[in-house]
């Protein structure tokens, strides 16, 4: 590895490191900051046992120093413990954050697989038939929701059969995410591929002879990869947001359902820990897209 290329991976790692601990920290702070608190719901009656739930799970101390400690335990490698279940934070958001990786690694690989050839067809060709086709489907996708996307597959699903809506099956979920991600990378892609083929020394090679095939699936996928890669960091975030809303729909064992229930329990914790999980995940994604357009295009090393 190069001297520019590892400076460009930890200033990438520094600012990932940063990135979770602000998402996490601003989420307990929030949670506190908001109406209510766990032991409201653990306890709906009774001001003197309240007073003694709060004491003993320090709710009655400053958000400050609430904070100070899970940064403390933090440091160790500890989430806390769960207000709710008085279970180790860690141990329930490790299960759940898996479940929530599986689901975006496969919308994620499914839309690219899909979207990058497709991309490069219709860009190259942008009066085919394909290209006539695709394009306003792309446009319909990309302006869905992924949780639009997910309830009309269920629909689908439940009018067809064609697709199990039990809970724990990954078909629904993922082509929920998917859909409108490959919708949204076929269309970037599709935009700099068309300006790859127009480029002096694309078309410099076409006039040497190089064959169409090799201009469009070596020459210009090469160029028109660096814009597209710029942005899939974007694109991961939009997975793990997506997901929390879709895995909610389709009843997804992800970190999605276990947030929902924390911020509705105001278990303190527990929401700081799912949202840690998900900001790391965002923050490993963005430090793999970063370093793979790193290789592909050296001059982004330079950028802070």
């Amino acid at each position: 590895m190069t001297a520019g290329l590892s400076a460009f991976l930890i200033r990438r790692l520094l600012t990932a490191v940063l990135f979770v601990l602000f998402v996490s920290a601003s989420a307990l702070v929030l949670t506190r900051l908001a109406p209510g608190d766990a032991a409201v719901e653990l306890l709906p009656g009774g001001s003197q046992t309240m007073r003694e739930t709060r004491a003993r799970l320090h709710l009655d101390r400053p958000i400050a120093w609430q904070l100070g400690e899970w940064l403390q335990g933090l440091a160790r490698f500890d989430l806390g413990r769960s207000l709710r279940s008085d279970q180790p934070v860690g141990e329930l958001v490790r299960e759940k954050a898996a479940h929530t990786a599986t689901l975006a690694f496969v919308a994620l690989a499914l839309a690219t697989i899909v979207a990058i050839p497709l991309g490069l067809v219709t860009g190259a060709y942008p009066r085919g038939m394909l290209a006539r086709l695709v394009a306003p489907i792309s446009l319909a996708l990309v302006a869905c929701p992924p949780l639009i996307a997910a309830l009309v597959l269920l629909w689908l699903a439940l009018s067809t059969r064609w697709l199990s809506v039990e809970p724990g099956h990954l078909a629904v979920p993922a082509l929920a995410l998917a859909l409108p991600l490959a919708a949204m990378i076929e269309r970037l892609q599709s935009r700099a591929t068309a300006d790859a083929m127009s480029a002096p020394d694309l078309v410099a090679a076409a006039a040497r002879g190089v064959t169409p095939r090799r201009l469009l699936w070596v020459h210009a996928a090469r160029q028109s990869l660096r814009p597209v890669l710029g942005i899939f960091g974007i694109v991961i975030g939009s997975v793990f947001s997506g997901s929390l809303a879709v895995e909610w729909a389709t009843s997804w064992p992800g970190l999605g359902r276990l947030m929902y229930e924390a911020v509705a329990t105001r278990d303190v914790f527990l929401v700081a820990g799912c949202a840690f999980a998900g900001a790391a995940m965002i923050a490993l994604g963005n430090v793999v897209a970063d370093l793979t357009r790193a290789l592909v295009d050296p001059r982004v090393r330079g950028q802070a």
